[in-house]
């Protein structure tokens, strides 16, 4: 297959693109390089030491002979993209080329702008472009199970019959997002379902729990081909913020109670569920949407996950409970279902056989790259900005 992968630089885009070129698909990458730059204006880092996109696509040929092709533009500029799409006519079109930062979008009236900019109108130049010149591909858009929010129902994939005044009918699910940036993806989500629609086209809406994890089997064949490690309060999650806090001595930071509960899987089951939905396409004129999460997990969950794995490696963890900055019911009723992925054959990676190795360790090799100063989230969902200081209301007791 001719696998085009927009956001090819980014934390998933990058060993996307590796998973595939190793498997004899023909692979090209795009990528402006907004993560590095957001990076830079905000004072944080990538964890692990990441090269540029070339010297990456240059150590990938040396170590596998496998060529990468690079396209470096940005897919909200719509000359550039038709371009790349009409030349390279991908087969599958895997779309990560978004702001990814709910917090991000709720610095400020700005960032809320900037992130819709990017992300719905760069959405609506790959599908003008599908249609125009490549309308027998399918698109991966990546989306989030954060589009659904928390209702006190169950959560569908996607889609769900209902009966009204004795008529029934299948309709989308209702969209509750926690933010700017979560809107964008239900914007996307709208856009893309009329686009197929009306342009019988074909897409799937990958609606994504939170990844974790850093090494793929790509990766640790050179440490020049490691992604991104992100921790800082505007991209990293809060699986990643606790291990580096557990790391660098600093209390976890958990929101409030700590109930807030959502789906996770590791990036190695990122890389399956994209493959499997590359092979498996819908028929021409469908979105449809897998939910694609292994586990849920509380945050509080999460904490004592950490704390358990990093005693193993023999340090001691603080968990704290701080003033949450987010606008969110911190208890909750959380069911959806992800049944499409499994059906697919998806064998998934668990949390408590992974963390120790994969992440922590990862973390301790490299704890000289902590930036203390950007692991406290200080953004505000209700004030907008952010503040000096977030105030820790108690720690939990160590023995728990």
């Amino acid at each position: 297959m001719r696998i085009l992968i927009l956001g090819g630089d980014g934390y998933l885009g990058w060993p996307t693109a590796m998973y595939f070129s190793r498997r004899d698909h023909t692979v090209a990458v795009v990528d402006n390089f907004l993560r590095r730059m957001m990076h830079a204006e905000r004072g944080t880092d990538s964890l692990t030491p990441i090269r540029s996109l070339h010297e990456r696509v240059q150590a990938w040929r040396e170590v596998t002979g496998r060529t990468i092709e690079m396209h470096i533009g940005d897919i909200r500029d719509w000359y550039f993209i038709s371009r790349v799409i009409r030349e390279f006519q991908p087969d599958a079109i895997v779309h990560y080329g978004e702001i990814p930062s709910a917090p991000y979008s709720m610095i400020d009236v700005h960032h809320a702008v900037r992130v819709h900019e990017n992300n719905v109108n760069g959405t609506l130049n790959v599908l003008w472009a599908m249609h125009e010149f490549a309308p027998q591909a399918h698109l991966i858009k990546l989306g989030t199970m954060g589009e659904y929010g928390t209702p006190n129902i169950d959560i569908p994939e996607g889609y769900f019959e209902v009966e009204y005044r004795g008529r029934k009918d299948v309709l989308p699910f209702p969209k509750q997002p926690g933010s700017f940036y979560h809107l964008t993806k239900v914007h996307d989500s709208h856009n893309i379902m009329f686009a197929c629609k009306i342009w019988n086209l074909r897409a799937t809406d990958l609606n994504q729990g939170v990844v974790y994890g850093i090494e793929t089997e790509e990766s640790n064949l050179d440490d020049r081909l490691l992604t991104r490690f992100d921790y800082d309060e505007s991209f990293g999650t809060a699986l990643n913020r606790f291990c580096v806090q557990a790391v660098a001595g600093i209390p976890l930071t958990v929101f409030g109670k700590g109930e807030q509960t959502r789906g996770y899987l590791n990036i190695l089951d990122t890389l399956q569920c994209v493959e499997l939905t590359a092979l498996h396409p819908p028929e021409p004129g469908r979105m449809r949407v897998f939910n694609q999460w292994v586990e849920t997990f509380s945050v509080l969950d999460l904490a004592r996950a950490v704390r358990k794995a990093a005693r193993e490696v023999g340090i001691e963890v603080k968990i704290a409970h701080y003033v949450n900055p987010r606008v969110e019911a911190e208890e909750h009723y959380y069911n959806p279902d992800h049944n499409e992925l499994y059906h697919l054959g998806l064998k998934p990676h668990l949390l408590n056989d992974m963390l120790v190795e994969q992440v922590i360790k990862r973390v301790v090799q490299y704890r000289d790259r902590i930036i203390y100063h950007s692991i406290v989230p200080r953004i505000y969902w209700e004030r907008g900005g952010t503040d000096e200081y977030v105030e820790i209301v108690e720690y939990e007791d160590n023995g728990a």
